[in-house]
């Protein structure tokens, strides 16, 4: 059994301060157990709306979540509508009780609130399944972190896929079975859909108002496709637990064109939003194991996502700071092209790239490989401003909360820490994404061509991220063997000259 640690003090759990739920902090986990006796205020701030460029499909899960929130707890809850979150919590006229923000600007806001009486106290966030505490512990002086390392101390500690102090079946990681490609002769999966919420009269209000403000927004609007509530989030857990976590594991970082949610769980946006806890999708998947409804590889692929990588990007988000969006050890200085930051899917013509947008586009998401391989890997060769990058992938990603990209883009996607979270750039040529993927086959460009009218953009693009940052690759015991492989390449010169004046995908 695996329980939450909130590390609540005590001093605040017995009196009647109200408590204020910021939209990432919407679930049971938070407003219930020892607070569930509190008032509860939930604010709609027009000023964060228009902040930023926000997805369209973003926006209207965030406002819903919200008004679901004040509906759900009834009497219980105020909601209030204000241009500034302190202008509502001075026409409140009460101080209130909050939990730690997620983002460093929102944990320096509520500090400054906090000098001015409108916050009574602030108390550690009950959402995730580590205290930052423990991290802070765990990580000590550390300079370069591995994720495995932090995800088998989380299988410890919470008891999770383990037999006495073993893991389950003497391995702690079977990635290496997680890495088919997509079934051939076949347009989609063919597993059971996913759960898909229905709209009611909050979601119908919720788009009349945001057509209303009339907001500077990118992407399409749509049917709300993912779960903003408790209710909705435990059943969209138990369709994915008992009909899709089976084939989950197999095709995990397979890319489908005709098949945009493939097998995964669709539940980054409930966690996002608080209104489901981490260790209630940990714990309901290793009871599928338990019960032999799914395989082991499938099962501890999903786990690692959540009690591993989820909170590891969480941990690691505090754990660099502030400054870390500011990194750039790639030298990387293109801004993002029009027709990236609009999401003009039509405007490219590689499969790949164009699907990968036209996700966005159209839902606000795209699964990891994706995001990783597609999108991450042609903004790291093309050199685009990892701190632009970081904000798009907030603002147009429906799941892409301040305190998800920083770590994944910067670190992860863009190498642009210099290797202090990952041990090498992830990026590849057309071969990876012909063999990953059903795209190549449709696309005007060949996989297996870096130079002339149809070489692949990733294929080139590959190899000029590679000569252009040869001397630290080289160094890399991971990467010196593509510089090697460079080297050989006879018509080097005319595939950089091509890419460098390369102004379409």
């Amino acid at each position: 059994m695996v329980t939450p640690a909130t590390g609540h003090p005590d001093d605040v759990s017995t009196d009647d301060t109200p408590l204020w739920l910021f939209a990432d902090q919407l679930g049971p986990a938070v407003h219930g157990g020892e607070h569930a006796h509190r008032e509860v205020l939930l604010v709609e701030a027009t000023a964060a709306l228009r902040k930023r460029r926000y997805h369209r499909q973003k926006l209207h899960l965030v406002l819903s979540a919200l008004r679901h929130a004040a509906h759900d707890l009834s009497d219980r809850a105020t909601l209030l509508r204000a241009d500034t979150y302190t202008d509502a919590l001075e026409t409140f006229k009460r101080p209130v009780l909050v939990h730690e923000p997620t983002s460093h600007a929102a944990e320096r806001f509520v500090h400054r609130l906090k000098e001015r009486g409108l916050v009574a106290d602030i108390v550690p966030t009950p959402t995730f399944a580590l205290p930052r505490k423990d991290f802070q512990d765990w990580a000590g002086k550390r300079t370069r972190f591995r994720m495995e390392d932090f995800y088998r101390d989380q299988r410890r500690r919470f008891d999770v896929l383990m037999d006495g102090n073993e893991p389950v079946g003497n391995r702690w990681n079977y990635d290496e079975d997680n890495r088919e490609p997509p079934p051939k002769k076949q347009t989609t999966l063919d597993v059971p859909v996913p759960y898909k919420p229905r709209e009611d009269d909050i979601d119908a209000r919720v788009r009349e108002d945001l057509d209303a403000m009339d907001l500077d927004t990118v992407g399409v609007d749509g049917p709300r496709l993912f779960a903003v509530t408790p209710a909705e989030a435990k059943r969209a857990l138990t369709r994915f637990i008992e009909h899709r976590l089976p084939h989950f594991g197999r095709y995990e970082d397979a890319i489908m064109g005709q098949d945009w949610a493939m097998s995964h769980s669709l539940l980054s946006v409930p966690l996002n939003l608080g209104v489901l806890h981490p260790l209630d999708a940990v714990e309901a998947a290793e009871r599928a194991y338990r019960d032999k409804q799914a395989p082991l590889a499938a099962v501890e692929g999903f786990i690692r996502q959540i009690l591993g990588w989820r909170e590891y990007m969480w941990h690691l988000y505090w754990h660099f700071g502030p400054d870390y969006t500011q990194k750039n050890e790639l030298n990387a200085r293109t801004p993002l092209p029009d027709w990236w930051a609009d999401l003009d899917a039509d405007a490219v013509t590689a499969q790949c790239l164009h699907h990968a947008l036209k996700g966005v586009r159209d839902r606000g998401w795209t699964h990891h490989i994706q995001r990783l391989m597609i999108l991450g890997s042609h903004a790291l060769q093309r050199g685009y401003r990892p701190d632009e990058l970081t904000e798009w992938f907030a603002t147009a990603y429906v799941d892409g909360f301040r305190w998800v990209m920083p770590t994944n883009v910067v670190g992860m996607s863009q190498h642009a820490d210099g290797g202090l979270l990952a041990t090498k750039p992830y990026t590849s040529g057309g071969a990876y994404i012909n063999k990953m993927s059903d795209h190549c086959g449709d696309c005007a460009y060949d996989p297996k061509k870096r130079l002339g009218e149809d070489a692949c953009p990733f294929t080139a693009g590959y190899w000029a991220f590679t000569h252009r940052h040869r001397d630290r690759l080289a160094k890399n015991m991971r990467t010196r063997r593509a510089v090697s492989s460079m080297e050989r390449l006879g018509d080097l010169d005319a595939v950089l000259e091509q890419e460098s004046a390369r102004d379409g995908f």
